[in-house]
């Protein structure tokens, strides 16, 4: 307990000592939690503080204490009931990261629950709820009742927070998003385990981007959050393995909302296009870790091979439609998923320049899906189901300039310009092939992430 345990607590006291580089006591971390939750905390004091924050950075125990206490902020899931060890997913944002669509029903295939509980876009990157939101009559708001029915029905259900659930994860969330605090470890890390928790999961596998296009872009910042999310999960009870995965490039071939749910169902009907061979390959990985750490095989190799099988012999497409249509999306939208998108403009970029793509600041690239329409500048925002890019090239593809490189959609032909200029600065072409970079470069367990953490405390 805190030796201050009975004088009382100041939100400003809290702003300056953060402000100051000194460090919060979970006492001081819980009256911030719970006055956000119970919106008796101006925004612009929680927004002081989370510049604060982000400037001086939030120490292990800080990070600890806000995700157990936005845990504990709201009603929590009981998945107990549904008789499987209930395993999800989590994603540290990226552009075209569509991997949950996938994910979620190869997992269930295979024997264990998914109750994955998702967000919006969040600054350059997609959100998957968004995506779902492009279903005609798709639910994600659903109460913890019909949760756990959807669940018990399908296996797997995708919803976002309800007000009763990690309600000042839901208020921070938004907030970091507009006061350019998304970017750091501290913050991310909590955020994403608090609903993770919230949702009372026996395993969780972790999805953390590097590269140019993820909130972390330094390998090693990656690797301190990789390393603090499993250290912090498996203190709290839940078994938890991070894959530390390339986030150079979009990640499949399309980057935007309805685009993205289409690849998707593609690769669910068995289609293989090249262009989608790394969102097919990384989806298996992520969901044989999810069954090997949910006691369904004796190795994740073992897992990858079967969620290999559930994805060819139709079991996992039959999964996501059911728990489309359980969710109340219309499924005739998949019967023809050209037809279905109908977005007010489209253009088709043509390579500027020839040679091999050599590079690409993905980073930038997001920000132009977003500008096309696809993601939002401020909470509440709509967003344009029918916005976003599909890539013709890929890092390392030989291009001749006036050849296919791009297609964006959007919503009138106004909002192409900027989008236009942000792609052509982001792409760099070489007459050189560029060295492959690989898919997964290393992998936190729980041993691994304990080190890690104790050498970086010991080396500052």
């Amino acid at each position: 307990m805190s030796q201050n345990a009975g004088t009382p607590v100041h939100m400003i006291d809290l702003i300056r000592k953060k402000r100051d580089g000194g460090v919060l006591d979970a006492r001081e971390i819980e009256f911030i939690v719970n006055g956000t939750a119970k919106e008796s905390i101006p925004l612009e004091q929680l927004s002081a503080w989370l510049m604060a924050a982000w400037l001086n950075g939030l120490t292990i125990d800080e990070t600890r204490s806000l995700a157990v206490a936005m845990r504990d902020s709201g009603e929590k899931f009981d998945p107990s009931r549904l008789g499987k060890q209930a395993v999800d997913k989590h994603s540290t944002g990226g552009v075209g990261d569509k991997t949950s669509f996938l994910i979620a029903p190869l997992a269930a295939a295979c024997g264990v629950a998914v109750p994955m509980i998702s967000g919006r876009a969040l600054g350059h990157t997609g959100g998957t709820l968004d995506k779902l939101d492009s279903i005609p009559g798709f639910r994600s708001a659903l109460t913890l009742q019909e949760f756990e029915e959807v669940l018990q029905r399908c296996g797997a259900a995708i919803v976002s927070q309800t007000p009763t659930l990690v309600p000042a994860d839901r208020v921070l969330y938004a907030l970091r998003d507009r006061t350019g605090t998304v970017e750091s470890p501290g913050l991310i890390c909590a955020s994403i385990l608090s609903k993770k928790l919230a949702a009372g999961l026996n395993a969780l596998v972790l999805d953390v981007k590097t590269g140019s296009g993820a909130f972390l872009r330094k390998r090693a910042d990656a690797e301190f959050l990789a390393s603090l999310m499993v250290a912090t999960a498996e203190a709290a009870g839940t078994r938890t393995v991070a894959l530390l995965t390339d986030m150079g490039q979009p990640l499949g071939r399309t980057a935007g909302n309805w685009i993205e749910v289409a690849e998707c169902v593609e690769l669910l009907r068995g289609e293989t296009p090249a262009e989608s061979e790394d969102l097919r390959e990384l989806s298996l990985r992520l969901a044989g870790w999810m069954i090997y750490l949910g006691g369904r095989t004796e190795t994740a190799e073992q897992g990858y091979w079967a969620v290999a099988g559930a994805l060819a012999d139709g079991t996992a497409l039959k999964i996501f439609f059911e728990m489309v249509k359980a969710q109340g999306g219309n499924l005739d939208v998949f019967d023809d998923l050209k037809s279905s998108h109908k977005p007010g403009a489209t253009l088709v970029l043509n390579a500027w320049k020839s040679g091999y793509v050599a590079d690409m600041d993905t980073m930038e690239l997001g920000w132009a899906v977003q500008r096309l329409g696809a993601g939002r500048e401020k909470a509440g925002e709509p967003v344009d189901p029918h916005a976003g890019i599909e890539f013709h090239a890929r890092r390392g593809a030989r291009v001749e300039k006036g050849q296919p490189f791009a297609t964006l959609y959007t919503t009138n032909e106004a909002m192409l310009a900027e989008p236009v200029e942000r792609i052509k600065r982001a792409v760099t072409f070489s007459e050189e092939i560029p060295e492959e970079v690989p898919l997964v470069s290393h992998i936190f367990a729980r041993e691994d992430a304990e080190a890690y953490l104790r050498k970086k405390t010991s080396d500052s």
